[in-house]
């Protein structure tokens, strides 16, 4: 079965066939460098980092872009209130970025590129579409003009109608209400109200709107057309659909094959806002004391086009999963005798995953594989029926799909020593014996040793004092 994305251009789940043979070009809307990214942001790019590895767990050759806004009206606003220069407060919050994502496991772009380095190619770009008959000036500021690009509205279903009966207008907000297409400003002249934030080009004094950002940076390092164009659900309209009419009107071609949209995040069934004090980042997530890989766990474990809420007692639940995820590596690293090898229920497991995922990367579906397998190896495991070979095969298993998921991952090395995990197996070869007093005695030297031995479903669980 080949893979199948959800297409909200087609509003259709499509085989997935990339313009060239085993490689896929992929542009994702990436932070506006204003401010620490939220767990609504935070939620589309696991989605999109799911999407990748996914893509390389199937074979493909994926070279992924993800732009860095540094150039916007909500960042020149910081820039006024906080009195910083425009590229010092950024990089602060580039880094923090960067930051969240190591934390988060998230696999590297191959670029980055930030809006502020692209200035010379959007002021090109903008000139293309004024040589074609796209744009108008007014006061120095220079629009796309909707109405010469009849096709406007096909991403989000707008009805052009409404605009050729009189709801057009301009706008020089970068973001502005859903539903309500206007002319938008491709470059804006300078206002004393954006400080010394400002370009002089042939186009004149001024700086660049948001939307021709994406569009010249995703061209630049993908081509005119490329494959794939994930985001936010709320950056479908009306960013993409700008993105859509400037990028075609200037070039005559499609611009991207496939998009793909996640949905929105709540925060305890209620939307996130200032006012509620419910916008949470990863850095207040850890300053309350939760692991970033159960923050993980709790962002992309709902598909990422099902509406998601966000609660505490799920990200303790998906400490919990994490754990026993943990502990069951454990258990397997000990097995040192013979018996069964695990095989037919490790194809079982790493078909039903892959199938899975290449439905619109149906997360839950995978897990379930997932769990099904651990159930089946905890059974033989305590039965001691499981042969050494067979656990460190389910361990590469697991291994193979943490590659794709991040959530299947080992405890960290230096969090249960090999000489701790030694005298767990000890304790347990122990138990079979009947020798309760050496039992004893071991679980006696852990506890002096600063650890905790808990006996579970799952097997022994062993962690720090």
């Amino acid at each position: 079965m080949p893979i199948r994305f959800f297409n909200t251009l087609s509003r259709t789940k499509e085989p997935f066939e990339p313009m060239e043979p085993g490689k896929v070009r992929m542009y994702t809307c990436g932070p506006t460098v204003y401010n620490y990214a939220h767990i609504g942001n935070l939620r589309t790019f696991l989605f999109e980092d799911l999407l990748r590895r996914h893509l390389k767990y199937r074979g493909f050759d994926v070279y992924h872009v993800m732009n860095l806004t540094d150039v916007e009206d909500k960042i020149i606003r910081a820039c006024k209130e906080t009195g910083e220069p425009l590229k010092s407060l950024t990089a602060k919050y580039v880094d923090a970025f960067f930051e969240d994502l190591d934390a988060l496991g998230v696999e590297r772009a191959e670029e980055y590129p930030a809006a502020t380095d692209h200035i010379p190619e959007m002021v090109e770009l903008i000139k293309t579409l004024r040589d074609r008959g796209h744009t108008y000036e007014i006061d120095g500021s220079i629009y796309f003009k909707l109405s010469t690009f009849p096709q406007y509205g096909a991403l989000s279903h707008f009805d052009m109608d409404q605009l050729q009966s009189g709801a057009s207008g301009r706008v020089d907000s970068d973001e502005y209400a859903t539903e309500d297409a206007r002319d938008f400003a491709l470059w804006k002249a300078y206002d004393e109200d954006d400080g010394a934030v400002f370009w002089e080009t042939e186009l004149g004094k001024g700086r660049p709107g948001w939307h021709i950002e994406c569009s010249c940076m995703s061209m630049k390092y993908l081509g005119e057309s490329f494959d794939i164009h994930c985001g936010g659900i709320d950056n479908m309209f009306p960013h993409h659909e700008n993105e859509i009419a400037q990028s075609e009107a200037a070039t005559g071609k499609q611009f991207v094959r496939y998009w793909l949209h996640s949905a929105h995040l709540s925060v305890e069934n209620k939307k996130m806002s200032k006012s509620l004090g419910n916008i949470y980042t990863l850095r207040d997530l850890v300053a309350m004391g939760h692991d970033p890989l159960a923050v993980r766990w709790a962002l992309i474990s709902t598909h990422y086009k099902q509406p998601s809420n966000f609660t505490f007692e799920g990200l303790e639940a998906a400490k919990v999963t994490l754990n026993r995820i943990r502990d069951f590596r454990i258990r397997l690293e000990g097995i040192r005798g013979e018996g069964s090898d695990l095989a037919e229920a490790i194809e079982t497991c790493e078909r039903e995953f892959g199938d899975a995922l290449d439905d619109d990367l149906n997360i839950s579906g995978a897990i379930a594989a997932v769990f099904e397998f651990v159930r089946e190896a905890n059974r033989l495991m305590d039965k001691d029926d499981l042969s050494q070979e067979g656990a460190r095969q389910a361990l590469a298993l697991l291994d193979r799909l943490n590659a794709v998921t991040g959530l299947f991952s080992p405890p960290l090395v230096d969090e249960v020593p090999q000489s701790i995990l030694d005298l767990v197996q000890e304790r347990q070869d122990a138990r079979r014996a009947k020798d309760f007093a050496r039992a004893d005695a071991i679980r006696e030297q852990l506890t002096s040793e600063g650890w905790v031995l808990e006996d579970t479903a799952d097997g022994p669980r062993v962690k720090r004092t």
